[in-house]
């Protein structure tokens, strides 16, 4: 975990490092309390992708325990009858 002062901001290129290096975010505090989190933008893109991925999941538990299921022959017959296919 990198931890830097907020004055180190002014140094861009170097912070950018850091995160590239990091493969997560660095901490920036102010006055010794954490303020900001900064990162690369694929680590950032990668941990949205699995929050979605998580949300998903996680209605479709809710779609199971609601008993809002069917069976995949079901399913693919619906399919099937509506598109034609």
């Amino acid at each position: 975990m990198q931890i830097i002062p907020i004055r180190d901001l002014k140094n861009t290129v170097e912070v950018e490092r850091r995160c590239s290096e990091e493969n997560g975010p660095v901490y920036v505090t102010k006055n010794g309390y954490c303020r900001l989190a900064v990162m690369d933008i694929e680590y950032y893109e990668r941990t949205m992708q699995k929050m979605d991925e998580v949300k998903a999941l996680m209605e479709g538990l809710k779609d199971v325990k609601a008993g809002r299921i069917v069976d995949g022959k079901m399913a693919i017959n619906n399919i099937s009858s509506k598109y034609g296919v």
